[in-house]
């Protein structure tokens, strides 16, 4: 399982790095396929529990959601989300029509598919999209990487209290105090590293700064994991998907990302850059 965690993620991490890189269109057509595989096996989850959220319009939802934020930022949001609001209320009205008696609560599933992935999934675009958003980026989600295999490793040796016994079992408190002392010590280091790779001197990029978003991706995206352990457990499936040998499902890889990047975007844009 292990060797398998380790090949997928060596085959995929320099295609992601490229895509940061690069920017542009391959990065929002990256951000827009992990966004919709994730999206589309949330509604897959809660399918297997009995429910009938519509998928192809999260999928829908959450691709315009990608698009708005690449070409206007948040400009679109005062019709687009209504938008989407009104037409899931309305395939599901049809839906109680027809007989579907949870019509319901199927819609408040599409609502939460469409908002979870699409309004914080999007905020890598707006990350990318900052002054030097590549390296922000960067940043960003190493520390989420380095909090979480910090976590899981000492977590499973010296793990004594459980953090959340019903959602994670496995997940203990001094794994997750492990989390965030790595993520503050290994974001500086990260930066350091960048440095000799010509990180600009300036523009937010401190030590300091480094250190307190290294923290707050140890304190924070450990709840998007937990999220998706919820939504998991509630309807039985281990996985959210198989299209990640040794990883899962795409939803699996991105939970703490999609608490990591608001995060992230708005102490960067609110503190750091002020």
């Amino acid at each position: 399982m292990l060797s398998q965690r380790v090949l997928v993620a060596a085959l995929l991490l320099p295609l992601g790095i490229i895509a940061i890189l690069l920017g542009g269109l391959w990065f929002v057509l990256l951000v827009a396929l992990i966004l919709g595989l994730a999206a589309w096996e949330f509604a897959g989850l809660f399918r297997s529990g009995g429910f009938a959220p519509s998928g192809p319009l999260i999928l829908i939802g959450v691709l315009a959601l990608v698009a708005a934020r690449f070409f206007a930022g948040f400009a679109y949001d005062p019709w687009l989300v209504p938008l989407l609001i009104l037409t899931s209320m309305k395939i599901h009205l049809f839906d109680f029509e027809r007989g579907r008696d949870q019509a319901a609560t199927d819609f408040a599933l599409t609502l939460a598919g469409i908002l979870y992935f699409g309004v914080l999934g999007s905020f890598m675009l707006l990350l990318r999209q900052l002054e030097h958003g590549q390296w922000w980026l960067l940043l960003t989600l190493p520390a989420v990487w380095i909090a979480d295999s910090a976590a899981y490793f000492l977590g499973t040796r010296y793990g004594r209290n459980k953090m959340a016994p019903r959602l994670s079992p496995k997940k203990s408190w001094q794994g997750y105090f492990a989390g965030v002392l790595f993520g503050a010590i290994g974001a500086p280091l990260l930066l350091l590293l960048y440095r000799q790779w010509g990180l600009p001197a300036g523009l937010g990029f401190s030590l300091a700064n480094a250190a307190i978003l290294g923290l707050a991706m140890g304190l924070f995206p450990t709840l998007g994991d937990l999220g998706e352990s919820m939504i998991k457990r509630q309807v039985g499936v281990k996985d959210s998907g198989t299209i990640l040998p040794g990883h899962g499902g795409m939803f699996d890889r991105i939970d703490s990302w999609l608490w990591a990047l608001p995060v992230a975007y708005f102490l960067i844009t609110g503190v750091f850059l002020r």
